[in-house]
């Protein structure tokens, strides 16, 4: 397909449905779902798909969904959009704030949802036009929050047979009509670690009669950390800082237990998956010269989210055929988690962010709070983009017509 012509049928597409993808999105924000829970947002979606003639499969726990569009044959690309909200009160005072006391879309996964809908409804009429060289499989996501769902769709075979994967995030920092785009790591990793000590207590006027186990404590507390900015390369930005700390009940008592729990976070996944030995490797030799017991509890979250740089490029490319030369920006890697990352450890892919903040107000908010709202022009941009980036990925995988050709049809 021709860029030009392309982009005409977006403008069409979108004069007729924009409106009504801003008041899918403000339905969705108005009843907000949990992980795991989004029954009757999954519901609405797939009445959407259902009335478009595409054939959802929603998810055995009855929440998330997966539906293809387009013929077998050829490449498969696919597209995700989570769809939970956080346990958060909404404090907007608009009228499609949250009707779910302790439930909103502070992360903007209502304007995700919304736009993944708007691609698969545009998609929908380009496969019926025989206009898709491939699948596009749509994958909407439960439970980025908790986090699980993408392993849940995976569980499922959600990217069986998948070629390349591209997902979104709303970002206040940026404006509405850009992209954010880096190759390479763009989120990190962070995991919940709790350490328990053990050892036998006793009078504070006699510590060496006990394992002064409060002095151990604080040892593993203070040396962990500095041990591990030593042992890792500082360029994977590994930390461990600690959130709560707890033993004892009386000034002149030794106690006989104490907890300490907090947070590793990492932007390296190498690191990352390095981390548990190498803390409780650390821990055991702390622990040993100070004659506690210890043990440690280390809870995975997410790896980071590790862009394909191929992936990145097509995205790019998407990005300026469908909002113009200037749409692309740079963006740093946070230190924020996201599940996405699960798919990109099986297949290649690319995570972007969309600009959702408003130039016009001057206004940036943030994202994980019950003040976060979005310009909602983002839901068009979203929709150009990832329809664009699916062409883009479905034509230069079928190698038909070269992709040198491909890049100047559609420029």
């Amino acid at each position: 397909m021709q860029g030009r012509e392309l982009r005409g049928e977006l403008d069409a597409f979108l004069a007729e449905t924009e409106q009504d993808l801003v008041a899918f999105r403000r339905d969705l924000h108005s009843h907000p779902e949990l992980a795991f829970a989004e029954y009757r947002t999954t519901q609405r979606i797939a009445e959407r798909l259902t009335a478009a003639g595409l054939v959802p499969s929603v998810l055995p726990r009855g929440t998330g969904l997966i539906c293809d569009v387009g013929r077998g044959d050829g490449p498969t690309v696919a597209l995700r959009a989570d769809i939970d909200a956080l346990p958060l009160q909404d404090e907007k005072e608009l009228p499609y704030r949250s009707t779910v006391p302790g439930s909103c879309h502070a992360c903007g996964h209502d304007v995700h949802t919304t736009v993944l809908l708007g691609t698969s409804l545009f998609l929908a009429q380009q496969a019926a036009a025989g206009l898709l060289p491939g699948r596009v499989r749509l994958i909407f996501q439960p439970a980025e929050e908790l986090p699980g769902g993408a392993l849940e769709v995976m569980a499922q075979g959600g990217i069986s047979g998948v070629d390349r994967i591209f997902g979104l995030h709303c970002d206040p920092r940026v404006d509405v009509g850009q992209i954010g785009l880096k190759p390479g790591p763009i989120t990190s990793a962070c995991d919940k670690l709790v350490i328990r000590v053990s050892g036998p207590g006793g009078h504070t006027a006699r510590p060496h009669l006990t394992a002064d186990l409060v002095f151990a404590l604080a040892k593993i507390l203070t040396e962990l950390p500095a041990a591990l900015s030593r042992r890792v390369d500082p360029r994977s930005s590994l930390s461990l800082v600690w959130g709560r700390v707890s033993a004892g009940s009386a000034a002149n008592a030794i106690p006989d237990d104490g907890v300490a729990e907090g947070t590793v976070r990492c932007l390296d996944e190498n690191a990352w998956h390095a981390a548990p030995d190498l803390i409780k490797s650390l821990l055991e030799s702390v622990a040993g010269a100070y004659g506690v017991e210890a043990t440690m509890d280390y809870t995975r979250g997410v790896p980071p989210v590790v862009n394909d740089e191929v992936s990145v490029e097509m995205l790019a490319e998407a990005a300026e055929r469908a909002l113009g030369a200037s749409a692309v920006v740079p963006t740093q890697q946070s230190l924020g988690g996201e599940d996405f990352a699960w798919y990109l450890e099986s297949i290649p892919g690319a995570f972007a962010r969309l600009g959702t903040r408003s130039p016009e107000s001057g206004v940036t908010y943030d994202i994980h709070q019950g003040t976060f709202d979005v310009d909602e022009r983002a839901i068009a941009m979203g929709v150009r983009l990832m329809a664009t980036t699916a062409l883009t990925a479905l034509f230069e995988g079928t190698r038909l017509p070269a992709a040198d050709e491909i890049t100047s049809a559609l420029a």
